[in-house]
């Protein structure tokens, strides 16, 4: 059993309940001075503690997809996301499997829609990545077989696991809803994390002799897509939208190539790379580098370009909050069209970002053009 899976749950908060309640029903039986009896009572604490801080961590995994597997937690996954297939004609995308989107007549695709599990290859970068495509239902409707569609990028932040963009923040079933009553257009949603390197954070930049994780956000994942699916190459026709680290992601792209992605949005993102042990080093000492993906700094020092972007925080709960407001301070110059979404109150967790998703699919959709 896997460690997102629900049985898994369920069954660590069986044992926590049952172990408590047989420690409220052996305490008095262990209530004597003798070293057996302290022995006990000591083995008792400690199982039902570790039992409920087992169930604690698993419920929280699973509602925010910190960890995709046992090996993903204790470090064991090693699997490093590079190939490079030297067969002629290799495809770039494949699909892997298919998944029914959680709304009514699910099995319809020209009603519900439908989740691709595809794996992606980047010719430039050499690296290959899993993602889920979302198609909307209107992407098999006669009327629309020879239209394209816009297409936008949904990251996870670090770690993350892209499962928990369908199925902790819903992404698929909100977009649906919101072209099912005229408040967004059709959308095809690219579902992924930006570790395209795992286990290294590398805060989706080229590091020099390392992975080329922005050469494939930027070239080879749009290139891909858009032979594998009716999605234009366009800037106009391409946004990306991301939490926590993927928010700067989102961020970054737009600010740093306006002819690729023409729209960005960032729930909860940050403006400055971070460094520690999980990302190395990032710029291989060169300063230049670093400001070059310091968002600030080049508001600062750099031509704006002609893209729109989304910041989003809180006023309690977030620690992004003065940053943000600086960040929309110094964006607020033409070309460049910065909107905002501030909450009173609310943490860097799910439960913030499912409030701001409609709001966030509704603004990227009036951004971008089929």
């Amino acid at each position: 059993m896997g460690l997102t899976s629900k049985t898994v749950l369920l069954l660590a908060a069986i044992a926590a309940l049952v172990l408590f309640a047989l420690t409220v029903w052996l305490w008095p039986r262990l209530g004597k001075r003798t070293a057996g009896s302290v022995l006990g009572r000591i083995g008792m604490l400690l199982v039902t503690q570790l039992t409920l801080f087992a169930a604690i961590g698993l419920y929280a995994n699973y509602s925010f997809g910190f960890y995709a597997s046992w090996a993903d937690l204790f470090g064991q996954e090693q699997e490093q996301g590079v190939v490079v297939d030297h067969s002629a004609g290799a495809k770039q995308v494949q699909v892997k499997g298919i998944q029914l989107v959680n709304v009514p007549r699910a099995s319809v695709a020209r009603v519900a829609g439908r989740i691709e599990q595809v794996n992606i290859q980047g010719t430039e970068s050499k690296i290959a990545s899993p993602a889920y495509v979302y198609l909307p239902p209107e992407y098999f409707q006669p009327e629309y077989a020879h239209r394209s569609f816009p297409a936008s990028v949904v990251l996870t932040g670090y770690p993350g696991t892209a499962e928990a963009l369908i199925k902790g923040l819903h992404y698929p079933q909100v977009a649906h809803k919101l072209a099912k009553e005229k408040k967004m257009q059709p959308t095809i949603l690219v579902m992924m994390r930006p570790t395209v390197a795992p286990p290294r954070d590398t805060e989706c930049v080229d590091i020099p002799n390392g992975p080329q994780s922005e050469t494939f956000f930027v070239k080879d994942l749009r290139k891909a897509l858009s032979q594998q699916y009716r999605i234009g190459l366009k800037p106009a026709n391409w946004g990306m939208i991301g939490d926590s680290t993927g928010g700067y992601c989102a961020l970054k792209f737009a600010l740093r190539h306006p002819d690729s992605y023409g729209a960005a949005a960032a729930l909860s993102g940050y403006y400055k790379a971070l460094q520690d042990p999980t990302t190395g080093d990032l710029f291989g000492g060169s300063k230049k580098l670093e400001q070059e993906n310091d968002l600030m700094w080049r508001l600062q020092n750099k031509p704006l370009p002609p893209v729109s972007l989304l910041v989003t925080s809180s006023k309690q709960g977030e620690h992004n909050y003065k940053d943000t407001l600086k960040f929309i301070d110094l964006a607020k110059q033409h070309p460049t069209r910065v909107s905002s979404m501030i909450l009173e109150s609310g943490g860097h967790n799910f439960n913030t970002w499912r409030r701001e998703i409609p709001g966030t699919l509704q603004w990227m959709g009036s951004r971008l053009s089929a």
